[in-house]
């Protein structure tokens, strides 16, 4: 973790790995799981722009894009890839011959749903866990315990096992790579934690920006995924919209820096260059600024403490901009004070707030729940929850069976709402 201390610079820096496969002068070998989702895609465009810096042994994904994998793997000459669904497994290796030439030994599969695990334990100096939602915490887990450096783009991970991940990790094995995170991160820098007043997240505001929550009550699935910034998967562009993402990364601030939730605060920022900023005790803000593109905060986390030069594009200065920065309208959008409310109970409440919030983005997209019924239905299963013990251990059962639970009763509600509108209409 990045723990605040006295002096925060040095959590960053004395986080030196064992000597690992691709450590000293020569490239760096790292794993990226989650290889052929929207941060995998653009770390391999990374690594194949810097050859000299970087060398990928492994590759994950889920199984659903098998030519690309397949693409990946023969233009990095991985030695394994790994795909949680076995039933993939023919169609990978077929698609894997057809990549390779004559007597080019073809790498090593793995698969199941603890293949992305044992490849973020597997010799390496970072792993980059790029995977969607919760199922990233074994991998995170695996790679911490084997003392590998982490580039965090699982912020789920974090959210369900905070303290399970905390645990797990040695002060400053973890480099978040979220650009939120990431912007934080450097400007933590800046001065130590006694002249830290708060940390300020900023949010695109989404596609419904200055909608009331009337006016969101009738939002499409095309609608919400038309995200004016960022080119996402269909979950994380609908939390997106619902600012459910940005909730989860409050949540994510607060176990990362060890900062209270009353000093971290959300401020609508359109345009998405200024990432986040970190105030000081003095009035002094620090924002890292930078165009959105995800490429810059991926090379820092696979990179760190190193920068990797043009891993994208920086601002044009020759240019005018115009930066806004609004207040959160959390009428419309409560989900940021609900995610606050949700890390503040902690055990497994994150837990149940992430899964319920997943399925009710995927009742929604498939036209059985409105948009403002997300997060109310979100909201109902929280409190159905109630409060978790506080100062119990958490486990990764207790995890598990708190999502199953959250799934199974946001699954109800949803289908209960759908069945009300649809009589409604009748």
């Amino acid at each position: 973790m990045v723990p605040m201390t006295d002096t925060l610079a040095d959590p960053h820096l004395r986080f030196t790995p064992a000597p690992l496969t691709g450590g000293g002068d020569g490239p760096r070998d790292i794993v990226i799981l989650g290889s052929t989702g929207s941060i995998g895609t653009q770390a391999v465009d990374l690594v194949l722009r810097n050859p000299d810096r970087f060398r990928v042994t492994a590759l994950s994904a889920a199984g659903g894009r098998v030519a690309l994998l397949a693409e990946q793997a023969h233009l990095l000459r991985v030695r394994t890839v790994a795909v949680s669904r076995e039933d993939v497994v023919p169609e990978l290796r077929e698609a894997l011959s057809a990549r390779y030439g004559a007597g080019e030994p073809l790498p090593e599969i793995v698969a199941g749903p603890g293949a992305a695990a044992e490849l973020a334990a597997s010799p390496c100096h970072t792993v980059l866990n790029g995977i969607t939602g919760s199922i990233g915490l074994a991998p995170t887990l695996a790679a911490l315990e084997a003392g590998r450096a982490l580039a965090l783009a699982n912020k789920e991970s974090l959210i369900v096992g905070g303290p399970l991940v905390k645990a797990a990790a040695r002060p400053g094995q973890i480099v978040p790579v979220d650009s939120e995170h990431s912007a934080l991160f450097q400007g933590l820098l800046g001065g130590p934690r006694k002249e830290v007043r708060k940390l300020v997240v900023t949010a695109s505001g989404g596609p419904f920006r200055g909608r009331t929550k009337q006016e969101l009550a009738s939002v499409t699935p095309e609608q919400a995924l038309a995200h004016p910034t960022w080119a996402m998967g269909p979950v994380i562009t609908v939390n997106s919209a619902t600012l459910v993402n940005k909730g989860l990364e409050v949540i994510e601030a607060h176990l990362l820096y060890d900062v209270p939730f009353d000093r971290i605060e959300v401020v609508v920022h359109p345009q998405s260059y200024i990432h986040s900023m970190v105030e000081f005790t003095d009035g002094s803000t620090l924002a890292q600024a930078s165009p959105p593109d995800m490429r810059m905060p991926i090379a820092l986390g696979i990179g760190w403490p190193d920068r990797v030069p043009d891993a994208a594009p920086g601002v044009d200065w020759t240019e005018a901009h115009r930066w806004d920065f609004l207040p959160l309208d959390t009428e419309a959008f409560p989900s940021v004070p609900l995610a606050c409310h949700v890390g503040d109970l902690g055990g497994t409440a994150p837990a149940v707030f992430n899964a319920a919030n997943e399925e009710c983005v995927d009742a929604f997209l498939q036209g059985g729940l409105p948009f403002t019924g997300i997060v109310d239905t979100v909201a109902e299963v929280v409190a159905e929850h109630g409060t978790p013990a506080r100062g119990t251990s958490l486990s990764v059962a207790d995890v598990l069976q708190a999502e199953t639970w959250a799934r199974a009763r946001a699954r109800e509600l949803a289908a209960r709402a759908a069945r009300t509108t649809s009589e409604a209409r009748a």
